[in-house]
Formats: C-alpha cells, structure tokens, sequence
C-alpha cells in the first residue's frame, strides 16, 4: 500500500513541485491550501506524514503543529516543517512543538526533502 504525504502548502508552484516528486516515487498525495484544511485533512485522511508550511491563510503553520499534536486523532503523525523561517528561534519552537524535522525551502530540491521523508518513515 502506497505511504500517503500530506503537504500543507500555499504556494502552488511547491505543492506541484512536491506533487511531482513523490507521485513518482509512489506515495499517495493529499494537498491543503491553508491551515484550517490541513487540519481537517489530517483528521480524514491519517497521512502517514505531513510537510507543513508555517506562513499560511488562516492559521499559522505554528498553530496548526500544535493542534495536531495535541489532538489524540493525529498526534503520531510524524511533521516535517518546510518554511523559508530560517531563524534559530523558529526552527527551535518548531522543534520544541513536536516537528519531526525542519527544512529550509530555500536551501531544498525535492530529492531532499524525499529524502528526509523517508529518513523519518524509516524510524
């Protein structure tokens, strides 16, 4: 059975990106515009990880990894933050709230951040 990624995401241009990358490596992807759907799309669909953006419409990336963790439904789903917040104070909260890992998107290819997925998958 094909893992399943959810990417909460903003930016179309990444999403597809991102989409492209891991349909070709056979995982089923599931994509959430703003923090609210990504919420709710965790909760439906039980990903088995999510790559969040923490800039987003609605509710911040920040609120939406707390209220994941906090909630019983998806709080061992495994989240990897994929922002362009590169400050050591945001990469720490992130950590510090449960993140499975932080990337910066401005230093990422998709092969990367493949690879961490699996990297985390893997554990």
């Amino acid at each position: 059975m094909a893992k399943k990624i959810l990417v909460i995401e903003d930016d179309k241009f990444l999403r597809k990106v991102i989409k492209r990358k891991f349909l070709g490596e056979g995982y089923d992807l599931i994509e959430a515009i703003d923090g609210e759907k990504g919420i709710i799309a965790a909760r439906d669909e039980q990903p088995d990880i999510i790559l969040l953006d923490l800039v987003l419409p609605e509710i911040n990336g920040f609120e939406v990894l707390t209220r994941l963790k906090k909630d019983p439904q998806t709080s061992k789903i495994p989240i990897i933050i994929l922002s362009n917040l590169g400050e050591e104070e945001n990469v720490k909260k992130g950590l510090e709230l449960g993140a499975a890992d932080y990337l910066i998107k401005a230093n990422l290819d998709p092969s990367e951040i493949f690879e961490r997925v699996e990297n985390i998958l893997k554990k």
